[in-house]
């Protein structure tokens, strides 16, 4: 518990915020709805056009815009590239445009039908992009900006939005920290740059920067995503723009008809591969075997081991095929006054192993109404409902579900003769922690339900001609309800357990900006942006406690007055605000040489007296030499463009009230009677001077054209220094404290991106394009608080240490351990000693692997062939070590009577052949391990991530004119893996988080599984 003054902020309670949501898109949505069909109602009658829109080569282009010149008022292409528009008269021109097309302005004259034929854009390089609090048109980028289309985020079937990025830029790497349904997502934007402070981007969704991950937007509502990844793009977020930032823009109506899209597929999961374990015979067999060597009686007879044979195999008993759903709806249209969009989705994921799912229903609302020539006002809305339900992983010596499965003893049967759950612990050698698989699973029910909502509207006000005003309310509000409660069939609960925990998250935002767009003349122009934004964040936790003591598991957590037994409640309540100025000024002369500059100041209540304000400016310049003189007379190259920036970006890394000295609770009982009493918190000692860690990052880049870009190249190098990292210090007992937080870090991340794009076929019948992209990042900790060492998460026994390292000099993170030197004379383990002393101490200790990956590697390809399409992504990870705990357990030679892996049968060392280079030690109780480079190993993979065939039926031809395009796919996920890594899967990260560098570490990690998907798209 922590006293505090709160500070003076914005709150508004719950049940008014969700009543102000629900009235408030209700009453919009019918108001604009009823304007619109007013103003129908009064114009004049129509006159009908039909046209259809064709490519350079007469291909038909589904999905075009055909807007009436002057106005919003417009329709889309069908699959078959025509369009029907009435228009008010035969004066007005019709622009047609579509991404990836030069936009065509044609006369409507005397009407009839007209064919219009788009020529291809070069690259896409009219296309807009999403920029902070900005569009611009790709051409007219300086920083380094990734940007990620809707067709690709849809690609394969993925549970959340940040699963989707994996394989589709430079820069970015995305690790699945555990298969299991709704587990974190990890992601790094060219390195991680905090020990102690929050590594994940900023998330922005449709403006709005989120304080949790954006895995409640569903996929299919999400029109395009940008990644921000230099400074230059991201200090127009200042403190919280040192990680990258990721823009995500959902979809929004369009001019035209209204279309509706439908997209529904049904998966099924299963385990990628089983790791070979001893089977019932091995077991009895290596028991004995440990018995005579430790000089004890052995365990098993001989008839016995005979009738053993192979006996359970856990992992076949644990794991199962899951299915997987996900069906989505989505509304859109709008006429030159309305534009809508509305969607619903509705996902179930059971997992791979019983005890775990996910299941979310979602509902999305974009709403745009022009209100007048100058005024437009719009509103946005997501509402979802998760429930997920997990199991107990990130164990060993079986206590936990993915653990025990691996070491429970084959020999017994999982359910007694009266369906029980059969004990596991039946022999004497038996591990106390060891717990049935099946029982941990379904037993232990841990289930949580959050309802979330993310709301904002926002109103555009044309001040004057060019001169555009824009404010904006948004809420972020999540509530979170976990339930756990395990049942009195587990013998470490045999009274059943009990507990109930609250999150709940009130996020407000608002941000006011001027925004000035002037074409000087025909050389110049320029885009200003000045604003100002203001954010409140307040989180509150409540706890019951451990209850225990039920008659009977009917109640679980529904009842907790049944239980006898009560633990501790407890809550706790934090809060933040962060007032921010920004500038932004992008000038360009002739489309040729663009510059941008921006500047940011934050004031955060975080922080103490004196270091509360942050300032991260910014430039950049792009010099578009294709448009050079000496370019002109040349048809070969269709691009070149040389980027440089420079900017300063920061992070807070520290939680509320850390610049303050707070009390804690503690308890005494003086008679029978318990005293709570206050006393100052002594592990951390307050530091008031704490401040921002600060990143300076300088990006040199290029981007180059050939062949129409036929083929495109885009190459960055990057210097990511950060200054003023936070670290902990150690103090002297003398002090009272354990330790202090202080500025005295310094990291720095260094690394190449390259992405490679082409149209390798492009004909009518055939069209095959495919992009590769490579990122190359040295991470390297250039200071540490008095050249000290920082050591990560503690691993479980037996081992029980940190394995993970900072060190000046190093990559951060580096594994740290012993180096073996084979077996003793007795079948021991011997370690080098490497400081030259008699005896094996921690100072022979050495680092023994790199968690971090020397490169990493995607290609992703798209081919049609009449009405098929196949598309493919690969993905590639190189040079990273991962350290294999699972080994303690299920590879340390019988030590704790575990099963063991099946290599431990016949590779080990015996009397009866005292090889000092065998694989396993001696198999006895006296055989201990240490944390070494036997359980490093190769983590470097390469992997086919997705596959999808596709079938598009054209309903035009059977006489269905309602149904647009119509699609059937089957695809798989994860179906081949080339990699030496002995376990499920290398893909794994099961201690990665937003503030952890103990990665690389595998702990009974929940694995990914094998996914084969069948699927249909509609458009109607």
């Amino acid at each position: 518990m922590r006293l505090f003054v709160p500070q003076r902020c914005l709150h508004l309670p719950m049940p008014f915020i969700q009543k102000l949501l629900l009235v408030s898109f209700s009453t919009v949505f019918f108001f604009a709805f009823c304007l619109s069909a007013e103003a129908k109602k009064h114009s004049p009658p129509p006159i009908e056009i039909t046209g259809k829109v064709t490519d350079d080569k007469g291909e038909p282009v589904p999905g075009a815009s055909v807007i009436i010149a002057g106005t919003t008022q417009g329709t889309t292409t069908n699959s078959a590239g025509e369009f029907v528009l009435n228009v008010p008269n035969q004066n007005v021109k019709l622009e047609i445009s579509n991404v990836g097309f030069q936009t065509k302005t044609v006369p409507v004259g005397n009407g009839g039908n007209i064919t219009v034929s788009l020529v291809k854009s070069v690259a896409g390089l009219d296309d807009v992009v999403v920029v902070g609090y900005g569009r611009v048109r790709k051409r007219d980028l300086t920083g380094s900006v990734s940007s990620v289309a809707a067709r690709d985020i849809t690609s394969y079937p993925a549970p959340g939005a940040l699963l989707a990025l994996q394989g589709k830029t430079t820069g970015v790497q995305v690790l699945q920290n555990s298969g299991a349904p709704g587990a974190p997502i990890t992601v790094r934007v060219r390195g991680a740059n905090s020990l102690l402070g929050n590594n994940e981007p900023l998330y922005v969704v449709d403006g709005f920067p989120l304080t949790s991950d954006p895995n409640a937007i569903n996929p299919n509502d999400i029109q395009s995503i940008e990644i921000l990844k230099d400074a230059s793009a991201t200090a127009i977020y200042g403190s919280r723009g040192a990680n990258g930032v990721v823009l995500i823009t959902t979809k929004t109506g369009r001019v035209g008809r209204s279309e509706v899209t439908f997209d529904s597929y049904y998966a099924t999961q299963k385990v990628t591969k089983m790791i070979p374990m001893m089977n019932a015979r091995q077991f009895a067999e290596v028991a004995n075997e440990r018995a005579a060597n430790d000089n004890v009686p052995a365990y098993f007879r001989t008839g016995q081991i005979d009738s053993f044979g192979v006996g359970t195999d856990w992992q076949k008993e644990l794991f199962r095929t899951a299915p997987m759903q996900n069906h989505a709806i989505n509304v859109a249209g709008g006429n030159e006054s309305t534009q809508y969009s509305v969607s619903g989705s509705f996902l179930k994921q059971d997992g791979i192993i019983a005890g775990s799912a996910l299941q979310r229903g979602s509902l999305r609302a974009n709403l745009s109404q022009k209100v007048s020539d100058k005024v437009r006002l719009s509103y946005n809305a997501v509402m979802t409902n998760t429930d997920l339900s997990q199991i107990d992983i990130n164990g060993q010596k079986g206590g936990t579900t993915l653990s025990a499965v691996l070491v429970a003893p084959p020999t017994i049967a999982p359910f007694d003769a009266n369906g029980n759950y059969s004990n596991v612990r039946a022999y004497v050698f038996s591990p106390n922690e060891l717990r049935n698989p099946l029982a941990i699973s379904t037993q232990r029910r841990q289930k949580a339900n959050t309802k979330y909502i993310l709301a904002g509207t926002a109103v555009n006000y044309e001040l004057v001609k060019d001169l555009m005003f824009r404010s904006s309310i948004g809420i972020e509000s999540a509530n979170t309800r976990e339930d756990i409660y395990s049942t009195r069939l587990l013998d470490n609960t045999p009274t059943g357990s009990a507990s109930i925990g609250f999150i709940n998250l009130m996020n407000i935002l608002n941000e006011n900006t001027l925004t000035f767009n002037k074409k000087i003349n025909e050389d110049n122009s320029i885009n200003a942006l000045a604003g100002f934004t203001y954010q409140d964040n307040k989180v509150k936790t409540a706890g019951t406690g451990n209850i225990s003591g039920f008659l009977t598991d009917q109640f679980e957590t529904n009842n907790l007055s049944a239980g006898t037994v009560f633990g501790t409640p407890s809550s706790n309540s934090s809060r933040w605000t962060l007032i921010s100025y920004l500038g932004r000024v992008n000038y360009s002369f002739k489309n040729t040489y663009l510059l941008t500059a921006s500047i940011r100041a934050d004031g955060s209540s975080r922080f103490g007296e004196g270091n509360k304000w942050g300032y991260f400016p910014s430039a950049a310049f792009a010099w578009r030499a294709i448009n050079e003189g000496f370019m002109k007379n040349q048809n070969f190259m269709s691009d070149l463009k040389f980027r440089a920036s420079w900017g300063v970006t920061g992070n807070t890394a520290i939680n509320p009230y850390q610049t303050l000295n707070t009390l804690t609770t503690y308890n005494a009982v003086f008679g029978d009677t318990r005293y709570v009493g206050f006393a100052p918190n002594n592990n951390s000692l307050a530091n008031p001077a704490l401040k921002w860690e600060t990143t300076i990052q300088t990006d040199f880049g290029f981007d180059i054209g050939v062949l129409r870009d036929r083929l495109s190249l885009s190459f960055d190098y990057y210097n990511k220094d950060t200054r003023d990292l936070l670290a902990s210090i150690q103090l002297p007992t003398s002090a009272g404290y354990s330790n202090t937080l202080s500025n005295v870090g310094r990291i720095r991340n260094r690394g190449i991106e390259l992405g490679l794009n082409g149209m390798i076929i492009d004909t009518r019948a055939v069209k095959w394009s495919m992009g590769v992209n490579f990122t190359k990042n040295k991470s390297k900790a250039i200071k540490l608080a008095g050249g000290s060492d920082v050591f990560g998460e503690a691993i479980p026994q037996p081992l029980s240490v940190s394995v993970n390292l900072v060190r000046e000099g190093l990559p951060v993170g580096v594994f740290y351990g012993f180096l073996e030197d084979g077996l003793d004379a007795n079948g021991a383990i011997k370690y080098k000693d490497l400081d030259g002393k008699a005896g094996i101490t921690n100072a022979d200790r050495t680092i023994i692997g790199d968690p971090n990956p020397d490169f990493i590697y995607n290609m992703n390809s798209r081919t049609s062939f009449k009405n098929f399409e196949l598309n493919f992504s690969i993905q590639g990870v190189q040079g990273n070590d991962i350290f294999n705990v699972n080994k303690t357990a299920a590879a340390n030679s019988f030590y704790f009577g575990e099963n063991q892996i099946s290599d431990v049968y016949f590779n080990h060392w015996t009397s009866s052949k005292p090889d000092p280079t065998a694989k396993y030690p001696k198999l006895s109780t006296k055989t201990v391990f240490s944390a070494s480079d036997r359980f490093v190993e190769d983590g470097s993979f390469l992997r086919l991530k997705n596959i999808q065939l596709g079938y598009n039926i054209q309903p035009s031809k059977f006489g269905v004119r309602w149904i647009k395009n119509f699609q059937l796919y089957v695809s798989g996920q994860n179906l081949l893996t080339a990699t030496k890594y002995s376990w499920y899967d290398p893909e794994i990260n099961t201690r990665g988080g937003t503030n952890s560098f103990s990665n690389g570490i595998d702990n009974a990690g929940y694995p990914n599984a094998k996914t084969y998907t069948i699927g249909a798209r509609m458009t109607l």
